[in-house]
């Protein structure tokens, strides 16, 4: 199984973590991972607000560089899966297409409209069905209950994903299932976490991430996990301050989604950066009887 890796923005910068988690995973499952050095941002909250067409442009772009080596593309990133797949959505206009197949040709290009945009989450559930997952734990999470925080991007506009369902999706909870863990439903699984106006209304935004936490933790949650490094930025890296906004203490660990695969495979924490979490996943390893993350 062989993809053309798009780890975004995110994953190779200040969330390491999750591309650290990502390559363990993968090759842990053979799953193989192709470098493109030269795939650009997906442009997300900047380029597509002040522009569609250079971003479907942009886009269009990365999904040739795949297409040129006959490679579907693979994300870790909710909001990348989303460009990219709107790109392809908004190719099949004659008139869209019109306009982009120009710009390509200016760079030496061309896209035929073939690469499938898959995120790492459908990856694990559609390639690995739940039998064959649960025959590859090694450190099962019993015990622990974790809370899914899918990202606005995986799910909607509903068009564009119609294999899960936006409002009562079940492919995340069906993999921490086979992980050994239980699932928590709760209203905030599929909710926004407030990225898209942090940095416009900062308290605004951590009042709705602190909103989507406490809905989780009223529901038993013992930690949340997400396929979106955005989400999760706005979860851990601001929880402090959504607990200022909703004025009560939170103390929620966050997930990366292949973290919390890594750890069923039996993965040490180290392997996953775990230690980068700036809210400490310990009570929650603890529920599983793992060690605590090194300092």
């Amino acid at each position: 199984m062989k993809f053309a890796y798009y780890p975004g923005c995110v994953a190779q910068e200040s969330g390491k973590e999750l591309d650290m988690a990502t390559r363990w995973v993968s090759r842990k499952l053979g799953i193989e991972l192709v470098e493109f050095p030269k795939f650009s941002c997906c442009g997300s909250g900047f380029i597509d607000e002040a522009n569609l067409t250079l971003n479907v442009a942009l886009n269009a772009r990365n999904l040739a560089l795949a297409e040129a080596a006959g490679l579907d593309l693979l994300t870790v990133c909710s909001t990348c899966t989303g460009m990219l797949t709107l790109a392809n959505v908004k190719l099949k206009d004659p008139k869209m297409r019109a306009k982009i197949d120009p710009v390509l040709q200016q760079i030496g290009t061309s896209y035929r409209g073939t690469t499938k945009v898959r995120h790492l989450l459908h990856v694990l559930t559609e390639e690995f069905p739940p039998a064959q997952l649960k025959a590859l734990v090694t450190r099962p999470l019993t015990g622990l209950k974790v809370g899914a925080f899918y990202g606005c991007h995986l799910l909607r506009p509903a068009e564009e994903y119609p294999t899960e369902e936006p409002e009562d999706p079940r492919q995340f909870e069906d993999l921490i299932t086979a992980l050994g863990a239980t699932p928590v439903y709760y209203r905030g699984r599929v909710m926004c976490c407030g990225f898209p106006i942090l940095f416009v209304k900062e308290g605004t935004a951590n009042h709705i991430a602190g909103r989507q936490i406490q809905d989780a933790k009223a529901h038993g949650a013992d930690a949340m996990a997400t396929p979106c490094p955005l989400c999760h930025i706005s979860l851990d890296a601001y929880q402090n301050k959504a607990e200022h906004e909703v004025h009560q203490a939170l103390d929620m660990p966050v997930f990366h989604l292949p973290q919390l695969v890594g750890l069923a495979l039996g993965a040490r924490p180290e392997e996953l950066g775990l230690s980068r979490h700036l809210v400490s996943v310990d009570g929650a390893l603890a529920k599983i009887g793992t060690v605590t993350v090194p300092a």
